[in-house]
């Protein structure tokens, strides 16, 4: 298992990376085609905003992985034991079931409706269901990442005297 978790974990560290190094060059040859070439690209606005979305959704899993989103630990840091782990816990699967809820199928419901309307990007002509396709993924992510935590919390419970 923890295999499997580091081959994900690198896959979206490898694909955040990827994004956003596609990004910063797809800003410079636009900054390149308005200011030095004076005629601009058509589609690096566009793109560019597409890219960000990714980057945005995606991080929020990665940041999530982390434990780098603010608040998730403001109530257990002040608390100790065992009501300490059982807040923890009840705080990540409040994450999953948010996350499972309104990431996953509220988002995978908008990629099919955008996908079954067949709305089209302007200057890319990219279906709109693929760029939404970021939300149910990170969901998928943090639904997993949730899961982890509260087996982690689960083994650390265990192993604590009561």
């Amino acid at each position: 298992m923890k295999n499997a978790l580091k081959i994900i974990d690198t896959g979206l560290y490898l694909a955040l990376a990827l994004l956003m190094t596609a990004i910063v060059l797809d800003v410079s040859w636009q900054v390149i085609t308005r200011f030095v070439m004076t005629k601009p690209s058509s589609y690096t606005e566009e793109l560019a905003g597409f890219l960000l979305i990714w980057i945005g959704i995606l991080g929020a899993a990665y940041a999530f992985r982390l434990k780098a989103h603010l608040g998730l630990d403001l109530v257990t840091a002040k608390l100790t034991g065992t009501r300490a782990q059982v807040i923890e816990i009840i705080g990540w699967v409040v994450c999953f079931i948010f996350s499972a809820a309104v990431m996953v199928y509220g988002g995978l419901r908008l990629v099919l409706l955008t996908l079954e309307l067949n709305q089209i990007s302007a200057a890319l002509g990219v279906k709109m269901g693929y760029v939404y396709c970021a939300v149910p993924l990170s969901g998928l992510l943090i639904c997993l990442y949730s899961l982890v935590f509260i087996a982690e919390a689960f083994g650390q419970r265990q192993s604590q005297p009561i």
